[in-house]
């Protein structure tokens, strides 16, 4: 079975040497598909706290739909930590497009291993 996909293939800038190019999906199946931008600060926990930025994964266009997300915090008292999950639905805006809300608890991480908390909203 084959299903029609659409996008943009980008060239890396060669500093990963396993070679990797970026693919950015426009359509699946005939279906346009979007991401958005995420981005915060974690809790303040064990007197330091985390930032974080990605985007997240596509998903269609027009439909009911979540995204699903995954980056790593920026070192901060000598470690970092994943963050990962699921958006809630969209949150449709008055004039066009929309939005999602996400939050989470982060990876087990640090000297003395623990977890912060994030939550946020998505670009439109």
């Amino acid at each position: 079975m084959e299903i029609p996909v659409t996008g943009l293939m980008f060239h890396s800038d060669d500093s990963d040497p396993l070679h990797s190019h970026r693919l950015f999906i426009t359509s699946w199946d005939s279906v346009p598909v979007h991401s958005h931008q995420f981005r915060g600060i974690t809790s303040f926990d064990l007197g330091h706290r985390h930032q974080y930025a990605g985007t997240t994964e596509p998903a269609p266009t027009g439909v009911p739909h979540n995204h699903r997300y995954f980056t790593v915090t920026s070192v901060d008292d000598g470690h970092r930590h994943q963050i990962s999950g699921v958006t809630g639905p969209a949150i449709p805006l008055p004039d066009v497009g929309h939005y999602h809300e996400f939050r989470g608890t982060t990876s087990v991480n640090g000297a003395n291993p623990h977890t912060h908390q994030y939550s946020g909203q998505t670009s439109t």
